[in-house]
């Protein structure tokens, strides 16, 4: 059994993104001492990108892959001191590489790492994972919006 830190709507308390395009379904670690944070999502055979990409051979396209990661940051950001009720914004995407496809049935284990922080700009290593397998990584920046 996976413990949960945050469930969806603590989620949703934490980033503004709401069903569907929420794509983190909990928060199973968060460790502000090592800058890092793990996200989980179940992947249904009923997620609205499905219809369309592409009929007879389910994949989720990597583009949210990334955003989900993006996500995943995006709270670990959201529960910094400081961070009031400002926006986290997505500014970068560096060295990305999808190794599996994923489809309906897996579970995705999303993890991030904060690298790199200079005023608002923050820089991370994130990761997407099905079991041992990596689907997706890359570097990702984002900007927190100046109040």
């Amino acid at each position: 059994m996976t413990t949960i830190v945050h469930s969806t709507s603590e989620i949703e308390r934490l980033i503004p993104h709401r069903h569907p395009f929420l794509l983190v379904d909990r928060i199973v670690e968060y460790d502000a001492e090592a800058k890092r944070i793990v996200g989980e999502k179940g992947v249904t055979a009923t997620e609205w990108f499905f219809a369309g990409h592409f009929p007879g051979l389910p994949v989720m396209p990597g583009v949210l892959q990334v955003e989900a990661l993006a996500q995943t940051m995006a709270v670990y950001v959201a529960k910094q001191e400081g961070f009031g009720d400002r926006i986290g914004l997505f500014a970068g995407i560096d060295d990305v590489r999808f190794k599996r496809i994923v489809e309906p049935g897996d579970e995705l284990l999303y993890e991030c790492r904060l690298e790199a922080v200079r005023g608002p700009i923050g820089k991370g290593k994130a990761t997407a994972r099905v079991g041992d397998q990596l689907a997706a990584r890359g570097t990702l920046t984002f900007a927190v919006e100046q109040s």
